[in-house]
């Protein structure tokens, strides 16, 4: 894909997600009409990035981290807590639409490990104890 595409590309996609939630089929077959970006160019982009998605999603995204720094401070175990006061796992989503479960790379959050991010509010110095107050704020 030529480097002049890739600006626009991003930010319509960044766009269309925040309209309709997740990058359908017909969304992105309307960014490639719109910006004269094949298909699968478009789809490739929208695949790659962890910030994009291609499947519904629920209200409130929360990406527990999964870099070295979290690891190292059991963001294993943040993320069984989340999971298991939402009742979901990593890659799903509430029966309500709520909540949908990320374990992602470095959210640049390292001085606060382990640290999770919902929609775009970063949580940090996490615990087990903490998870029910945090997700309260969310609901």
């Amino acid at each position: 894909m030529p480097g002049r595409y890739r600006e626009p590309l991003l930010i319509s996609l960044k766009q269309a997600q925040e309209e309709h939630f997740c990058l359908t089929r017909e969304v992105i077959i309307e960014i490639s009409r719109s910006l004269g970006v094949p298909v699968s160019d478009v789809f490739g982009v929208a695949s790659f990035y962890s910030f994009l998605s291609t499947k519904p999603r629920g209200s409130n995204i929360i990406r527990v981290c999964g870099s070295v720094a979290c690891y190292l401070k059991k963001s294993h175990m943040i993320l069984e807590s989340v999971a298991d006061k939402l009742g979901i796992r990593p890659g799903e989503t509430t029966a309500d639409g709520r909540f949908s479960i990320e374990f992602t790379n470095c959210i640049g959050a390292c001085d606060t490990a382990p640290a999770m991010l919902i929609n775009h509010d970063v949580h940090g110095n996490l615990t087990p104890r903490k998870i029910s107050r945090i997700l309260k704020l969310y609901t």
